[in-house]
């Protein structure tokens, strides 16, 4: 089995994934920390790279051919990306959704911590966080339907939704087994 796991920054995939694969026994792969790595080897923040992904797709097209041959040539493992679930057509897709406002807070906590991703900027505030995570959502969905032509925000794309806003890890990944589909 193949699990996508995509959704907003802050909602969980990365957290949900790692406790995911440590329950179900499964491998686990990041495609943001993957983004996060070119970025950080070119001396730029995830949302630069982003940027120039708007004039440029070759700054997604390591990360696209990665996902799509890791779906084509291995199985039972969990990735989680924005992407994941368009490159890996036959994984068990997931959208996992949350307040804006709880996702900022969230962000702002684990970068404040130094547990945040370091590829991050560093935030004076929640309120800032905020902002620069709408930014990244309306830039990656521009970016995305410019290349792609497809929506981050249609939950049409995904076998399973669920929202994180109230929801510890603990409970989404319980919730996220519950809606795994029964191998027969």
């Amino acid at each position: 089995m193949i699990i996508a796991l995509s959704g907003a920054p802050g909602a969980g995939k990365s957290t949900v994934k790692n406790l995911l694969a440590e329950k179900l026994g499964l491998k686990c792969y990041s495609m943001g920390d993957l983004r996060g790595k070119m970025a950080l080897d070119k001396g730029i923040t995830i949302d630069e790279l982003n940027a120039l992904g708007m004039d440029d797709v070759a700054s997604d097209r390591e990360v696209d051919e990665f996902q799509t041959k890791l779906g084509q040539t291995e199985d039972n493992f969990i990735v989680d990306g924005w992407l994941s679930w368009h490159f890996i057509p036959n994984a068990f897709k997931i959208q996992l959704t949350v307040d804006a406002a709880v996702a900022a807070e969230r962000i702002f906590h684990a970068r404040s911590l130094e547990t945040g991703r370091d590829d991050e900027p560093v935030y004076t505030s929640a309120q800032e966080t905020q902002r620069v995570l709408a930014e990244r959502v309306a830039q990656n969905e521009a970016r995305y339907q410019k290349w792609y032509g497809i929506s981050l925000q249609n939950s049409g794309n995904f076998d399973f939704s669920l929202d994180t806003t109230h929801r510890t890890a603990a409970e989404v990944v319980n919730e996220i087994i519950n809606a795994l589909p029964q191998k027969s």
